[in-house]
This record gives C-alpha cells, structure tokens and sequence, in this order.
C-alpha cells in the first residue's frame, strides 16, 4: 500500500474521531438533537469545501501541467525541426508532472543549441564579410535567418579556414613580391608614379586587397621592373666589356683602371651614366689613337685566324688588315672583322677544339714513330722507353677513335648546314686521310732507302773480300717504287763509296716538313688546288698503315740478318 494511500485513511480516522469528540462535547453541553443535526452539517459543509477547494486546485494544477506539456511539445517539434534533429520521444510510461518535466528540459536545451548555432553562424559570417573584403571575393551563400545544421556549420568554418589559408598565402606572397618590387626601384631609382604602386609601396601592407587581379596586376609590375632592371643591366655590362677592350686596345694602365672600379659593378641609373661617360672618354681617346687601335685588334684577329684554322689565302682576303691608312672607316672595317669571327669561332667552337685536339694528338703520334724508327732508344735505362711504348699503344687506339668521332660530328654539322666544313680550304676529313697517305709514303722512302744502303753495303763488303775476281766493280742503280706510286728513290753506287749526304739532307728535309706539318685554315670557302690522293675512310687508312707497318718491321729484319750473312761469308 502506498504511503498516501495510508495518509488517506488515517485522515478518514483523525475525522471519525474530530466527529465524535463533537459530539461527546455536544451530549455534555446538552446541546439538542436538532442543534446537533445543524452543528454537523456546519462541519461538513467545512470539510466539503475545504476538500472541493483542494481537489480544485490540484485540477487546476493537472491542467496547467497538461498545457504546458502541450506547449512544450510544440516548441520541441519546432526545435527540432529548425535544429535538423529527430523529435523527442519519451520513452516508457510516465506521468504527467514527469512527462512535463522532461519536456521542459529538453526544449530548453533545444534553445541552448539554437542560441549556440545562432551565434557561431553570426561569428562565421562576420569573420567570411572580413575575409571577402580583403580578398575580394563573394560572400558565402547561407541562410541567415535560419538555424544552421551542424553540417552546414561544417562546411562554413571548412569555408573560412580556406579563406583564412589563401589569405595568408597570397599575403605573404604579397610581401615576397613588394619587397622584389621596392629593390627594383632602388636599383632602377624609380618613384612610385601611378596609384597602384603607391597603394603596393606606401599603404600598410594589411589595407592592401589581396584579389587575384591585384597579385596578377603586381606580379605584372614587376615583371616590368625587372625586365628594366635586366635590359639595364646589359646595357651596363655592354659599356663594361666596351670599356675594358677599350683599356686592352688602348693599353690604359692599371692606375688609371683603378680609377673607375667603383663603377665595374651595379647597374643603378648613376653607375650606367658613369660608365657611359668612360666609354664616350675612351672613344674620344681612341680616335686620338687609332693606329694603336687598330694594331690591337690585328693581334686579336691574328688570334681568331689561328683558333679558326684560317688559311693564308682567307687571311689575305681580308685586305683591311695590311692598310697603313688608319682612319676611321678602317676602324669600323676591322671591328666588324673580329665580331664576325668572334660569332664564327663560337658557333663552330666544339668542332675547332676537336681539330685542335686531332692534331696534337697527331704531332705526338709522328713523334712516336720518329722515337721508334731511332736505333738510339735501345740505350735508354732510365724506364722511358716502356713508357713511351705504352703510351704509343695507347695513341694508336685513340686517334682512330677521335678521327670517327670528328667524322660523325662533323658530317651530322654538314647535314644541319648544308655546306662542307672545312680547314685551310680544304675538308677536314680529306686533310686527316692525305696526312696518313703522306705519312705511309714517307714510311716507304725510308724503307727504300734502308733497303738501298743495305743493298751497297753489302756489294762494298763483297768487292773488299775479293778483288781478285771483279777489281773495281760498278753495280747498276737499285730501284723500287713505292706502293702508293710515288717517285721512285734511285740510289747509284760504285765501291767503296756511299750514298751521297745531299741526298739525305734532302729527305731529311722532305721528313721534316711532313712530320711537321700544322692545320690552318676555317671559314668555309672554296678549296684551292690539292694533289690528288684516293679518299677512304679514316680507320681503313689507319688499318692500311698498321699492316705496311708490320711489313717494313719484317723486311728490315730480314734485310739485317742477310747483310749479316752476307759479312760473314
């Protein structure tokens, strides 16, 4: 039983005895039966009302609890629905009060969320209005007299922190690039003239609208200044190689250089005026010495021809060169001389530094070969002749290499140009297979002259050992030609007399002028008159002289070992 439940009866038991102690009261006073009876009735109609009052307060209370659940469902569906939610729902049985009660709670807490909603949708919009304003880009679209989802909050704070980021980015790219802008003006010593720039130079760098047309319009500008700062900068590094082939042409001493060192580097407006005003002095001063002058650049050109493999003939085209009338025209004539070659020599440099590097390798291959046909080298006990034979073996593996390569670079360059390139007149790769043809044939006359010698050396060993047959004999010239076709050597020799010195003076000097031979020549041009030798390929040529090589070795071995038996005998 419930507690109120026992209340209620032991009221109903408190008034069964109030009743009676009346009564009791009533009997002894001697109060009558209808006295009584109007007594009773008075205390009923008290208890009556006082209960009637009561239960009607507590229906008063039941229905205001009912209303307000009403109200408050309301608002909660109202709530709910604003804040995105699913309803509430109470679960299980309740009563009234508790029904109520929850209720209330929840809508209050549903306000909270709303409120809170609310206030962040505001701050996130005022923080987007600042955002926009500086970047300068549309507002985010939200409806702001509703209430926010969580996931359209979501994606708003997701819109401002993206804002925030590009702001910071292009600030700072902002900042990167006014810093950039504020040296070029320095460096070009140029003021602010249009509003933009000095909105980008002299307002705060926090007022300044970070649009993508404003970083484009300033990545513009400075573009612009720095295209002036370059163009300035190779005006100024022209003046500085004018004045400095001025001071080599003129021969300025070292003091007077000094003089305007200050100005040698930078390219502010000062230093190019500076350096425009050395210029104009030393024009003034080389048209006062313009024979100097002018031999200066001889002695350039001279340098350029040598660098260039230019023949005699093309160096004695340029006639300017050997004029003693130094006038001004002449000036301008070998000024454009030495730019010409100057362009020349660096469009065509990789290829001139492979014909230079032929050649040395070339001249040392020749002295190879003179160190090994020299009877001497066998003495050497110093380690220098393995040495030397190592780097002989070596020399013969690269210089065909290197001649292959030059062919393939230099015929690729011909199909680009659509012309020969060629050295003192002549194409390169003819000069290399004539130089290897001269060489063999020279490897020839030697043997010619070897085999001659030995040929008299012995005839003069056999008419010593017996006169009593043949006295005083003279043998019949010996002669041999050459595989190439060249002229035949003759050797004529009575006894006792040897070949004669003019003769190998003679050779001596022929030897001389081939092994020395040195490439000139450049600029393309027609080739002048060239003996005519059959043209292969460089590494045949190479092969061909390896094997006539090996076959001079055998012969000259047999040919000392027959004179050896020959004195013998």
């Amino acid at each position: 039983m419930r507690r109120s439940e026992v209340l209620a009866e032991e009221s109903i038991v408190c008034l069964q005895k109030a009743l009676n102690h009346l009564r009791e009261i009533w009997e002894l006073i001697g109060i009558p039966e209808d006295q009584r009876l109007q007594r009773t009735e008075v205390v009923k109609k008290h208890i009556k009302d006082l209960l009637d009052m009561m239960i009607a307060e507590e229906e008063s209370l039941k229905e205001r609890l009912i209303k307000s659940i009403a109200i408050c469902q309301k608002e909660l569906n109202t709530l709910c629905s604003e804040l995105h939610v699913e309803p509430f729902q109470e679960e299980g049985e309740t009563t009234i009060l508790q029904l109520e009660k929850d209720l209330r709670t929840q809508v209050e807490l549903m306000r909270k969320q709303k409120k809170e909603r609310k206030q962040e949708l505001k701050l996130l919009q005022e923080q987007d209005q600042e955002l926009c304003e500086i970047l300068c880009t549309p507002h985010y679209d939200i409806d702001s007299t509703s209430v926010p989802s969580l996931e359209e909050l979501s994606q708003f704070r997701q819109h401002v922190a993206t804002l925030r980021e590009t702001k910071a980015s292009r600030h700072e790219e902002f900042v990167n690039i006014k810093r950039q802008i504020i040296l070029c003006m320095e460096e070009l010593e140029h003021t602010p003239d249009t509003s933009f720039e000095r909105d980008v130079v002299c307002e705060d760098e926090d007022a300044f609208c970070l649009s993508l047309e404003n970083i484009a319009t300033l990545q513009k500008l400075l573009q612009q200044l720095e295209m002036r700062k370059s163009q300035n900068e190779a005006v100024c590094e022209g003046l500085r190689a004018q004045i400095r082939e001025l001071w080599d042409r003129l021969q300025i001493p070292a003091e007077e250089r000094e003089a305007v060192a200050t100005v040698m580097t930078g390219s502010k407006a000062k230093v190019r005026k500076a350096l425009q005003l050395e210029v104009d002095r030393l024009e003034e001063l080389k048209m006062q010495n313009m024979k100097k002058v002018i031999e200066a650049i001889r002695v350039e050109l001279a340098q350029y021809w040598d660098q260039c493999f230019y023949s005699q003939e093309q160096r004695q085209a340029f006639a300017p060169y050997y004029s003693e009338d130094y006038t001004e025209n002449l000036l301008q004539l070998h000024d454009a001389e030495i730019v010409q070659l100057r362009n020349y020599y660096e469009v065509h440099k990789e290829l001139f530094e492979g014909v230079q590097k032929w050649e040395e390798s070339w001249k040392l291959f020749l002295e190879f070969e003179r160190k090994a046909s020299d009877p001497s080298r066998f003495t050497n006990r110093g380690g220098n002749l393995l040495k030397e034979e190592k780097q002989r073996a070596k020399l013969q593996k690269t210089l065909p290499k290197l001649e292959e390569e030059l062919k393939a670079r230099i015929e690729m360059w011909e199909q680009e140009h659509s012309k020969a390139f060629v050295v003192n007149g002549q194409k390169f790769m003819e000069y290399v297979t004539e130089q290897w043809e001269m060489h063999r044939l020279e490897k020839e006359r030697a043997k010619q002259e070897r085999l001659n010698t030995t040929t008299v050396s012995n005839a003069t060993a056999n008419s010593s050992i017996r006169p009593v047959f043949s006295g005083t004999v003279c043998r019949s010239p010996v002669s041999r030609l050459p595989p190439s076709g060249s002229k035949p050597v003759t050797t004529s020799t009575c006894s006792g007399k040897k070949t004669p010195r003019g003769l190998k003076r003679g050779a001596n000097k022929e030897n001389l002028e081939l092994n020395g031979s040195i490439l000139s020549g450049g600029y393309p041009a027609s080739a002048p008159p060239r003996r005519n030798f059959s043209i292969n390929s460089v590494a045949s040529t190479y092969s061909e002289f390896a094997r006539e090589l090996s076959k001079a070795s055998k012969s000259d071995a047999t040919s000392r070992i027959l004179n050896s038996t020959n004195i013998q005998s």
